[in-house]
């Protein structure tokens, strides 16, 4: 069955918001940009947060105006000010050594994401830091390949408390609709959980099953 167009635009939405933490960037996205978004989505987009932006971002690549494996910068989220303050902000020696280490000793768990938000230059950029640290890496890119380990298990361990949130409360059809959007990010990341995360995948999927579908609800 055809995904219904509210859906589709929700989970381009939200891929536009989360480019930092993903693998191969624009470039990756884009075409999805380009394929999935007809007409009926681009007009369930430009309702969203942020939706009218993507919109044209996704005008722009259509007519050749921006490459494939790019963005404008006026369309970046977030008004790409985190990525801005992060290229105006030098690093002086020790702190390139202390994000160098810190990058190197990062181990892929809950309490190593607390251990590197520990440090001064994350601490700046407050919640933004991921955006604004890949950017300072820019100078550094054999550091980006452990930066994007970084990235994912941010992601990972965000999408497991999402769900976790989502199961435990009582089931609606809001509920399901957002798991569905966000089901492709969350059969990515919740198996970097192991058993523990399938199972979770696996009552995400029965917690959808169990919601009641829009077409079938009463009047």
């Amino acid at each position: 069955m055809k995904p219904k167009a509210n859906l589709v635009a929700q989970r381009l939405v939200n891929l536009y918001r989360q480019e930092h933490v993903i693998l191969g960037g624009w470039a990756a996205l884009n075409p999805i940009f380009v394929n999935e978004a007809t007409e009926d989505v681009l007009i369930e987009m430009a309702d969203l947060p942020t939706g009218k932006m993507l919109v044209q971002h996704i005008k722009n690549l259509r007519s050749g105006k921006t490459p494939m494996d790019s963005i404008d910068r006026n369309l970046l989220p977030y008004g790409g000010l985190m990525a801005e303050s992060a290229v105006t902000m030098p690093l002086d020696e020790k702190q390139w050594i202390d994000l160098e280490n810190a990058i190197n000793n990062f181990t892929p768990t809950q309490q190593g994401l607390i251990d590197l938000q520990k440090l001064d230059i994350i601490k700046r950029f407050g919640d933004e830091w991921l955006v604004a640290i890949k950017t300072i890496l820019s100078g550094r890119p054999e550091l980006l390949p452990k930066w994007k380990i970084v990235m994912q298990t941010y992601r990972a361990y965000h999408l497991w408390d999402m769900a976790t949130q989502i199961i435990n409360q009582p089931l609606t059809e809001r509920a399901r609709a957002q798991i569905q959007a966000d089901m492709p990010e969350y059969e990515t990341f919740l198996p970097m959980f192991a058993d523990e995360g399938k199972k979770l995948l696996e009552r995400l999927r029965t917690f959808m099953k169990e919601t009641k579908h829009p077409d079938t609800q009463q009047d």
